[in-house]
């Protein structure tokens, strides 16, 4: 028996659903596939994101209490996490300067701000419990970490997945 052929868009119709199991799921919609950020790049874009934030922090904890600045920085965490990665580019500071960004798993497109939150706050929860939800990449298939599955996303090289640019 042969496979259907394509729908006249190009995308390849889905496996039989015997072969879903072993298939990611964006490889038969049409979404994201190819490679994915490792570990360590990861970690220093992070690392990056947290000295920023650290500071901004700072800042604030100087000109006030601990529970004050405690409360502001998980809100400025948040502000800037959606913001940036649910940019176009979808690329904090910290992944900018390594070259990654975060992608729609179902897409390969822009992430939306309520999936950048649900992000944030399952990356808080993965810290938690020994990190296990951030090393939990290192054995995936697909390399996301708790926060990347919670939120349907990728974390991808640039220059296997480049950054639309506005003409002009």
């Amino acid at each position: 028996m042969s496979a259907p052929p394509p729908p006249p868009g190009g995308t390849p119709p889905p496996p039989p659903p015997e072969e879903w199991e072993s298939t990611p799921r964006a490889a038969w919609t049409g979404g994201a596939s190819g490679p994915r950020a490792g570990f360590w790049i990861r970690f220093v874009g992070a690392l990056i994101d947290g000295l920023i934030l650290g500071a901004v922090n700072g800042l604030i904890q100087a000109a006030s209490d601990q529970y004050v600045a405690s409360g502001f920085g998980i809100v400025i965490g948040i502000i800037y996490t959606t913001y940036f990665i649910g940019s176009p580019s979808g690329q904090t500071v910290g992944m900018r300067a390594i070259g990654i960004r975060v992608i729609d798993a179902e897409t390969g497109g822009r992430v939306d701000y309520g999936r950048c939150v649900v992000r944030y706050v399952v990356a808080i929860l993965s810290g938690f419990v020994l990190l296990l939800g951030y090393l939990w990449m290192l054995w995936d298939p697909e390399r996301q970490t708790w926060h990347d599955k919670a939120s349907g996303t990728f974390v991808v090289p640039v220059t296997d997945f480049p950054v639309a640019r506005w003409p002009g």
